[in-house]
C-alpha cells in the first residue's frame, strides 16, 4: 500500500514538473506531416514506385497473352504453305512471342540462320520493352532509405542547435519531439524502398518468365523450319 502511494506521488510529481507529459494520440498523417521537408522526395518516390509497378503489371498482363494455340496454327499454316496468313495470325496477337514469331515467317525463304539473327533482334527489342523502368524502379528502393536516414542526420542537427540555444535545462519534451520527428524520415524511407523493393522482384520474375516463353517459342519455331 505504501508502495503504491509512493508511485502514485511520483508520478504526479513528474507530471508537474515536466508540463505537456499527458499522454496524446498522434495521428498517422500527423507524422508524417513532421517528418519535415525531407518528406517531400519520400512522397514523390512513393508515388513515382507505386506508378512503375502497375504500368509494367499491365504490361506485362498485355504482353502474355498469347495464345495457346498459336504455335499450332502456326504449324499447319506454314506446312501447308499459307505463310501470309501464319504471320496476319500473328500479327494479330500484337504480343512479344507472336512479334518475334511473325518476324520469322517475314524472312522464310532466307538461310536459317537469317532467320535466326531477325528473330533474336525482334526479341531484344521486345525485351528491352519489358524491362523498361525496371532500373528506375530499383534505384528508389536503394534511394528512399538513403534519403529517409538523411532526413534523420538532418532533423537531429536541427534538434541539436535547438537545444543548444536553449536557456538552463533543456526540456525534455524538446529533446524526445526533435528525436522523434527526425526518425519519421528514416521509417518513411524504408517503408518506400521495401514497397520499391518487393515491387521490383516481382516485376522481374515475370519478365524472366515472360523471357523463358519466348525463347522456348522461338526455339519451336526455328524447329519447325528445319523440319519443313
Amino acid at each position: 500500500m505504501l508502495l503504491q502511494t509512493l508511485s502514485t506521488d511520483s508520478l504526479s510529481n513528474l507530471n508537474e514538473l515536466v508540463p505537456g507529459t499527458t499522454k496524446q494520440s498522434i495521428g498517422l498523417l500527423d507524422l508524417l506531416i513532421k517528418g519535415g521537408y525531407m518528406m517531400i522526395p519520400l512522397y514523390i518516390l512513393l508515388v513515382l514506385a507505386i506508378f512503375i509497378f502497375f504500368e509494367k503489371l499491365i504490361t506485362l498482363k498485355k504482353a502474355s497473352k498469347t495464345s495457346s494455340h498459336l504455335m499450332d496454327q502456326v504449324k499447319i499454316l506454314v506446312q501447308s504453305g499459307q505463310t501470309e496468313k501464319a504471320r496476319m495470325l500473328c500479327s494479330g496477337e500484337n504480343t512479344p512471342v507472336a512479334n518475334m514469331i511473325a518476324k520469322g515467317i517475314e524472312r522464310i525463304g532466307s538461310p536459317l540462320k537469317n532467320i535466326e539473327v531477325s528473330i533474336e533482334n525482334v526479341g531484344k527489342i521486345e525485351i528491352y520493352k519489358l524491362e523498361k523502368n525496371l532500373g528506375l524502379l530499383a534505384t528508389v528502393s536503394g534511394a528512399a532509405p538513403m534519403i529517409g536516414f538523411l532526413g534523420t542526420v538532418t532533423g537531429m542537427i536541427q534538434a541539436f542547435i535547438a537545444i543548444a540555444q536553449e536557456e538552463g535545462m533543456v526540456s525534455p519534451k524538446l529533446l524526445s519531439m526533435g528525436i522523434y520527428e527526425a526518425m519519421i524520415t528514416t521509417a518513411a524511407g524504408l517503408v518506400v524502398g521495401i514497397v520499391a523493393y518487393l515491387g521490383y522482384n516481382y516485376l522481374v520474375t515475370q519478365v524472366s518468365k515472360l523471357v523463358h516463353n519466348m525463347e522456348y517459342t522461338s526455339v519451336e519455331f526455328i524447329d519447325l523450319l528445319q523440319d519443313k
